[in-house]
């Protein structure tokens, strides 16, 4: 169901992997190349940076050193299961993410770039830029449609009732 989506062209593919598995055996990661082998399309996004086991990290990753793709991944903290029980704010998350990543001493000089604002600030940034590139052939495509509906409505003539005038009504008395 997904690759049907992602396989259309005007799609932008969101390429999600916790960071406390192996990213080599990440669908979403296969799936993306598969669709778009040149990355035009895809984001990376790491989550669960946090949950990472003791003495690893995803600087590797999230550097694009191991795994490059054309555009830089994104790092994310999600909310905890005890979060959303205790009814953690989504303000509140942001704050803690952004407070994770600054603090933390592997990914401080990444912070800039990490967390679920940056993300949402570069899909803004990148769908504009889809939008932008795809408006020229949306343009062609219709006046290309313009042009085939004028065609087709004067090989057809014109409307029966502009040119029976009063016969209409006659042949309707009939």
């Amino acid at each position: 169901m997904v690759r049907s989506y992602i396989e259309k062209p005007n799609c932008i593919i969101l390429a999600i992997s916790p960071a406390n598995q192996d990213l080599a055996t990440s669908d979403a990661i296969k799936i993306s190349r598969e669709v778009d082998p040149t990355g035009e399309r895809t984001l990376g996004v790491l989550t669960k940076v946090d949950l990472m086991d003791k003495g690893t990290n995803a600087v590797d990753i999230l550097e694009g050193k191991s795994y490059r793709l054309k555009f830089p991944w994104v790092g994310v903290v999600n909310r905890s299961q005890a979060d959303i029980n205790k009814n953690v704010d989504m303000i509140a998350a942001r704050r803690r993410e952004r407070e994770y990543f600054a603090s933390t001493p592997e990914y401080r000089h990444l912070a800039h770039r990490m967390g679920s604002e940056h993300l949402a600030k570069m899909l803004s940034k990148h769908l504009e830029t889809v939008i932008k590139s795809r408006i020229p052939g949306i343009q062609s495509l219709i006046s290309k449609t313009i042009v085939e509906l004028e065609t087709e409505l004067s090989r057809l003539g014109r409307p029966i009732a502009a040119d029976a005038g009063g016969k209409l009504y006659s042949i309707m008395e009939i």
